[in-house]
């Protein structure tokens, strides 16, 4: 059975980054499956933050694809918050090839993104 995932991203900055993710989650030898992901909606913050919590209580594990400003997003640190609540490992991802990356804080370890972390990690 393939590991459910929840990925946190910086929705203003980083969408493509939850398209790869899904890209890899649909690959055969893929170990986990995308659950959910983050919310950007025009509901009222009440709703998305119920709608977020959740989502991120049926995975069992909180991804958090990392970019240049993702340690201060306000949506990404709220579901870091929610992860802990609800006990879920979390972990982060660098999300780019070159840069340097600030993690973000209380998220677990930073790894970079290749098959065989992402195989490790979320299996």
């Amino acid at each position: 059975m393939k590991t459910p995932i929840f990925v946190s991203f910086d929705f203003d900055n980083d969408r493509r980054l939850k398209d790869f993710i899904i890209m890899q989650a649909r690959r055969a030898d893929s170990p986990f499956q995308v659950i959910d992901h983050s919310l950007k909606e025009a509901a009222p913050e009440r709703s998305w933050e119920t709608k977020a919590s959740r989502a991120i209580a049926r995975s069992r594990v909180v991804l958090v694809m990392v970019g240049r400003e993702t340690y201060r997003a306000p949506g990404v640190l709220k579901e870091i918050s929610m992860a802990r609540q609800h006990g879920k490992k979390i972990v982060q991802i660098i999300g780019y090839k070159d840069g340097e990356y600030t993690p973000v804080k209380g998220a677990g370890q930073l790894y970079r993104w290749n098959w065989v972390n992402l195989k490790k990690i979320l299996a």
